[in-house]
């Protein structure tokens, strides 16, 4: 049951762009859309503040991110697993 439940969460993969803030970091995660209308291309950009228990994540870092409960005003995702490290 408890399998079933974690499927519905959303799962966002991106860019540590902030990493400054104890247990938090910001993410910023890019997408490429489509114009309804005129069919061109573009890019999209969402900033996201995560959860980072362990502050394990840094500025530069690919991660993986899930929607979780409110863990602040703005915080609603937590790390999942960290996809790539910063060079």
């Amino acid at each position: 049951m408890a399998e079933n439940r974690t499927s519905l969460r959303k799962v966002r993969v991106g860019k540590v762009v902030s990493s400054k803030m104890d247990k938090s970091f910001t993410l910023l995660v890019e997408r490429v859309m489509k114009h309804p209308r005129y069919e061109k291309t573009f890019r999209t950009s969402s900033k996201l503040m995560v959860h980072d228990e362990k502050n394990e994540a840094g500025v530069g870092d690919v991660v993986k991110v899930m929607e979780t409960r409110p863990m602040s005003k703005q915080k609603r995702w937590r790390l999942v697993e960290i996809v790539e490290r910063a060079k």
